[in-house]
């Protein structure tokens, strides 16, 4: 199963669709809220931009709640 990581914060609506899509799916992810500042500048750091949600998967960086791209990513369908 892919390591995944949702970079993300309690007010952002499309991070909240990010986790409901890998909930509905199945996929176990950790969440990082980047509220904390070590978790902002992680963010930053892989995506290259300030934007949430990041989600990283296997290290492969995926930003805004991209359904196709988070179906790839993830083998579904």
């Amino acid at each position: 199963m892919a390591k995944v990581i949702v970079y993300s914060a309690e007010w952002c609506h499309f991070c909240t669709k990010v986790k409901d899509f890998l909930k509905e799916n199945n996929v176990e992810y950790e969440e990082r809220d980047v509220e904390n500042s070590d978790y902002a500048k992680e963010s930053m750091d892989k995506s290259k931009q300030g934007g949430i949600p990041v989600t990283d998967i296997d290290g492969e960086i995926v930003v805004g709640f991209n359904v196709p791209k988070l179906k790839e990513l993830l083998k579904l369908e």
